[in-house]
């Protein structure tokens, strides 16, 4: 699972097994931004909004794929898969505010930039995967949802995308 380079790396190992517990575990040392993952502006911010202070229903809803800045859709997903997401697309996110933005994982996002889009109160999405996948002609559901962490900066997500034929 990618981390962050200088992040400690993720462990998984077994903690119980059938043969001797009766039961089978796994224990997971992970970052909360490690692999698929969402950030929140606490993560950038010194008392920006944790995940405590969203609704679930923050991290999924119509999607696009971005091309042109059309894209980029007040309430909506973007999702950058072909492009890096640069200083002044930015700036174009933060003036139209979607309902989130996503990273491939071809990409990682420049501090400067993730920065300023977190202390600007945008959700960021990073390191999705097989986003190749996804319709450029079309939009989508997309779910994103984090793990339940109390004052949280972000949390690793199980993302998916629903497309309609």
């Amino acid at each position: 699972m990618p981390v962050f380079p200088g992040d400690p790396e993720v462990k998984i190992y077994p903690v119980q097994v059938f043969e001797k517990d009766q039961w089978n575990m796994l224990r997971l040392e992970i970052n909360g931004h490690d692999g698929t993952h969402v950030n929140v502006p606490l993560h950038a911010t010194d008392r920006g909004k944790n995940l405590d202070d969203y609704q679930v229903e923050d991290f999924f809803g119509l999607c696009r794929i971005f091309q042109t800045e059309q894209d980029i859709q007040t309430g909506k997903g973007v999702i950058f898969t072909d492009h890096d997401l640069t200083y002044d697309l930015a700036e174009v996110v933060v003036k139209k505010q979607p309902k989130f933005v996503g990273l491939s994982s071809r990409f990682e996002f420049d501090i400067d930039v993730e920065r300023f889009l977190l202390q600007k109160g945008v959700i960021s999405f990073e390191r999705l995967a097989q986003t190749d996948q996804l319709p450029k002609d079309k939009a989508f559901l997309f779910y994103g949802l984090p793990l339940k962490i109390r004052a949280g900066d972000g949390s690793p997500v199980r993302a998916m995308a629903v497309i309609e034929d």
